[in-house]
């Protein structure tokens, strides 16, 4: 997956045990057991956007990040989900069963709540349901969504791209799998990275986080992401584990601490520059900090406003620069910002600040880039080629960093 900067905002605390190992103990195939000690909601009321901050305790555990990491999570299965699945498949859910890469069994319920993905059934789902269903109409469907020819593939990808597991099981009762059939068609559960919201100069005890929970609908049925709303609607504080490990990153603050900084996170993808600034403050870097920051509307989404408010008052933002898409008739992104502000970006970049992005790739990131390069271009008096040549040196020299997903 990719680390998440996106989506709501959760505080996660995670309180250790006094007799817990040292981090060299805890790793992605180890994880630190933590817990939930907080799940604050970022958005005010009347915003149609659901963002947490969460906070984790790490007290003791030995667990140590730097700014710029992700926190890798372990999520279960809605068990609703699981329940239904069983049912579908005439099971107990006590059946024994082998997941990927296992090498003794363990219970039916156990793999499909913790072990396997009931999301993305592929081609080989479609092909063992039609080998086992008896019932014309389906082997008639799956045929269809089977056969070769132009338009074939796209046919099956909305196809798949709209179910679930539990939705091949509802549609084609007429295919009896066996319930290691089943498992043998699902991937592993991996698990979800978040980029870490907190600086431990400042929170040595813990780790924040910044969630939007992914829910929405498809062929009829709400979904649900699954480590997202497992964090924001199931892990009961202070008592659900959460197994959390450390994924180090690229992405990081310069070491020269004199070096100004500028940041474009809109949405979730304010996460790590919280953390940036956090640092920055602790460590009395004397760069100055420039960041832009988008989303919906001022009034409700502006996601940590007072904080970047009272920085900016005491002098520890050089500047903040919002770009809030509803609050006029006209959308305004934070790439509007960058190429109203090109003169002094221009200045900054030439004084040797390091820019940052983080957030979505396949749209903000794509535009915030186009926008740099013609900041650099239009600014700089080079052409295409030119400006281009300047972007990839930003990037040789670590002084363009994006944490994109």
């Amino acid at each position: 997956m990719g680390r998440f900067c996106h989506g709501s905002h959760i505080a996660l605390t995670f309180t250790m045990n006094v007799s817990t190992p040292p981090f060299s103990a805890y790793t992605k195939d180890n994880p630190l057991p933590a817990t939930l000690q907080e799940n604050r909601v970022l958005n005010k009321d009347g915003s149609s956007k659901d963002t947490r901050h969460l906070v984790i305790n790490i007290a003791g555990s030995g667990l140590t990040y730097s700014v710029g990491d992700s926190l890798g999570v372990y999520a279960s299965n809605r068990p609703q989900i699981v329940e239904e699945i069983i049912a579908l498949l005439g099971a107990t859910g006590n059946e024994p069963v082998m997941p990927p890469r296992f090498s003794a069994p363990i219970s039916l319920r156990e793999a499909l709540t913790t072990k396997l993905s009931l999301a993305s059934p592929t081609k080989r789902a479609l092909e063992t349901f039609a080998a086992k269903t008896t019932q014309p109409k389906e082997q008639a469907t799956l045929a269809e969504l089977l056969a070769p020819g132009p338009g074939a593939d796209a046919l099956r990808e909305t196809f798949l791209g709209q179910r679930e597991f539990i939705d091949l099981l509802e549609e084609f009762p007429g295919a009896k799998l066996s319930p290691q059939e089943l498992v043998d068609l699902m991937r592993r559960l991996m698990p979800r990275l978040y980029s870490i919201a907190s600086s431990p100069k400042l929170h040595p005890r813990e780790v924040h986080l910044t969630v939007a929970p992914v829910r929405y609908e498809s062929n009829g049925r709400r979904r649900y992401g699954v480590c997202s709303t497992f964090l924001a609607d199931r892990a009961t504080r202070r008592k659900t584990p959460i197994p959390v490990f450390v994924a180090e990153s690229h992405f990081g603050l310069p070491t020269d601490l004199s070096r100004d900084i500028i940041m474009v996170g809109p949405g979730t993808g304010i996460a790590p520059f919280r953390a940036f600034v956090q640092e920055r403050i602790a460590t009395g870097a004397t760069g100055r900090n420039w960041l832009f920051f988008g989303d919906q509307h001022q009034a409700t989404d502006y996601l940590y406003g007072d904080e970047w408010k009272r920085f900016l008052a005491e002098g520890k933002m050089a500047r903040v620069d919002l770009a809030f898409s509803r609050d006029q008739p006209q959308k305004i992104y934070v790439q509007d910002r960058i190429r109203e502000n090109a003169a002094e970006l221009w200045a900054w970049l030439k004084g040797g600040a390091h820019f940052y992005v983080c957030g979505d790739a396949h749209r903000m990131a794509k535009d915030v880039d186009a926008a740099l390069h013609q900041v650099v271009g239009e600014q700089g008096g080079l052409d295409t080629e030119q400006a281009a040549a300047f972007v990839k040196q930003l990037k040789k020299d670590q002084r363009y960093q994006r944490d994109v997903y």
